[in-house]
């Protein structure tokens, strides 16, 4: 379990190296994520351990929210000055999402999926 810890670290660490040293346009994480998939591919023996991790931090994902939760009570004055504004905008925006994804997957339904293949 530790090696498969140590794995992750690695490749975050190996991508906000190169993030940083190439100033590349991906962010250090997504670079990380490439050499990890590159890694697993090269050693398909890490993926137990690795499912093992993956699925512990998935259990434990709350926990991982705090610290944004504490962030968000040390913004107090612009909660205060912008909060309606804020809300506002993140129910436009999850509506205007749901909205345009529904009719892009109406599109590609009717475009890609004939009656033959339904």
């Amino acid at each position: 379990m530790l090696r498969a810890i140590f794995l992750l670290l690695a490749c975050q660490l190996a991508g906000e190296a190169i993030h940083r040293l190439t100033g590349l346009a991906l962010p250090g994480s997504v670079i990380g994520m490439v050499l990890l998939v590159g890694w697993l591919a090269l050693v398909p023996l890490e993926r137990p351990g690795l499912v093992a991790v993956a699925g512990w931090l998935t259990a434990h994902l709350a926990v991982m929210f705090v610290p944004a939760a504490v962030g968000l009570i040390d913004e107090g004055a612009a909660l205060s000055a912008y909060g309606i504004g804020l809300v506002a905008a993140t129910i436009v925006s999850t509506v205007l999402t749901l909205v345009v994804t529904a009719l892009v997957f109406r599109w590609a339904l009717a475009r890609f999926v004939t009656e033959d293949s339904a």
